[in-house]
């Protein structure tokens, strides 16, 4: 067997309600499902729950790729060339007859349906000796229990994954050593209005992309990267004491990294805000004081939209009594907690937040409902969104019309998805793959300042 040998790829049913087209994206290698993953799609697809529409997806393209195929095609493999789209795909699509599979003494329990698709994989390994056969899935206990079965060759599903460790993951800005203007030869320098822009070789940024931050250890250059060619670099000079005093809604930056984050929220002409840090560490209040500031000083946006997932991961929120704002309240506490903080000098708080949630619109909605909207002149605040996949992230982001802003928030350090880990959550995704548009900036806030409790916490434990 060579590496050059088209490979045996066993599906479970996770990576199609991950991402419905996943089959396709194998190359050359072979995708094998196996039947009892149909049949759970089957039971998915009718459930009032975001995951259905995946399962729904999944089934009509499983369905596009093999019926024109025999029965006796789908199980030794139909090419998967001929599907509409599957530019890259060059191998074939099977269906695996679980359902034939005796239950004997030294096989797992196939009454369960992970025994089943792990029995699959171990009767593929006997067939193909003489081929790799891989079972795909996010489940990291069934990629145990596969293991001891027998399975020799197990993973995740890795195709939306874009880095391999979460500390290459870009923080959206550099820190550079000593003085940065001791680093650089030619310098040409621009002033547009209050405004001044350098220009400096690229071999002091050898790697950069647009809106990128620039800070040194002096404590007085700061600077943002707005555009960049093979010979140059032309960087917006911000400076450091004047990114300090920026203000919103009351609130002054505690550290640079959240000076960084405010002139990204306060920059209409930036459509996407991606916020990562520790708990802690301001990126909740730091996004909804912006967009106060912004909505109800400046008048740029007319409303603002809050929204994340449930611990259900984004599913139904239910048939109790109230209305949708009323039922997302408890999942949105982060949100009314940081309002209070606002405004807890006023001297009628609850009054202050009546009036300001009327004010300025502040529309708490459930990522259901997200889905076929179109929304303009708003910002959406989607916390949390470390739980999100890449798919969920999509559909949110692609929701926004014009004149709309996106804020994504969220900690990697604290994901409870299931089959989501730091290098697979849809937030580590967006931040890679938007970190080179014009339209988008990331600020990794580093260093907690919710209380010296709270570092501590974050720090030691």
């Amino acid at each position: 067997m060579t590496e050059t040998t088209p490979k045996y790829y066993l599906l479970d049913t996770n990576i199609l309600l991950h991402e419905p087209l996943a089959f396709l994206n194998f190359d050359e290698h072979n995708v094998v499902i196996p039947m009892v993953v149909l049949e759970e799609l089957d039971n998915i697809k009718d459930r009032h729950k975001d995951v259905s529409r995946e399962a729904r997806v999944a089934i009509r393209s499983l369905e596009d790729a093999l019926k024109d195929a025999s029965p006796e095609e789908i199980i030794a493999g139909v090419p998967l060339s001929r599907v509409q789209g599957a530019h890259q795909a060059g191998g074939t699509l099977a269906i695996f007859p679980d359902y034939q599979l005796k239950q004997t003494e030294s096989a797992l329990n196939l009454s369960e349906n992970d025994h089943r698709i792990i029995q699959a994989a171990i009767e593929l390994q006997k067939k193909h000796s003489n081929t790799k056969v891989v079972l795909v899935t996010k489940d990291i206990n069934m990629r145990l229990k596969a293991k001891g079965a027998g399975v020799k060759c197990v993973e995740d599903y890795r195709t939306d994954q874009l880095i391999d460790d979460i500390r290459f993951l870009s923080k959206g800005f550099v820190e550079l050593e000593g003085d940065f203007w001791e680093h650089v030869g030619e310098v040409t320098s621009v002033q547009e209005g209050r405004e001044t822009f350098h220009e400096v070789e690229r071999e002091v940024l050898p790697t950069v992309f647009r809106n990128q931050y620039l800070i040194d250890e002096t404590e007085h250059f700061a600077a943002k990267v707005v555009g960049y060619d093979q010979k140059q670099v032309r960087i917006h000079d911000l400076g450091f004491e004047r990114m300090m005093s920026y203000h919103a809604w009351g609130i002054h930056p505690k550290n640079i990294y959240q000076a960084m984050a405010m002139n990204a929220l306060l920059d209409p002409s930036i459509d996407l805000v991606i916020l990562t840090g520790p708990a802690g560490s301001g990126k909740t209040l730091l996004a909804l004081a912006s967009a106060l500031e912004m909505v109800i000083e400046q008048g740029i946006y007319e409303k603002i939209i809050v929204t994340r997932n449930t611990p259900e991961i984004a599913e139904s929120i239910g048939y109790l009594p109230g209305t949708e704002e009323e039922k997302m309240a408890p999942w949105l506490a982060a949100i009314t907690d940081s309002l209070e903080v606002l405004h807890k000098h006023d001297e009628s708080m609850d009054s202050s937040l009546n009036y300001i949630m009327t004010k300025a619109n502040i529309q708490f909605k459930s990522l259901n409902f997200m889905r076929g909207r179109s929304i303009q002149n708003a910002i959406v605040l989607l916390d949390e969104s470390q739980n999100l996949t890449a798919s969920q992230l999509k559909t949110i982001i692609t929701r926004c019309g014009t004149g709309t802003k996106i804020i994504c928030s969220g900690n990697l350090a604290q994901i409870d998805s299931y089959y989501l880990t730091a290098v697979t959550s849809g937030l580590t995704y967006i931040v890679e793959r938007f970190k080179d548009y014009p339209g988008s900036a990331t600020v990794n806030l580093n260093g907690v300042v919710r209380s010296n409790l709270a570092q501590y916490a974050e720090e030691n434990l």
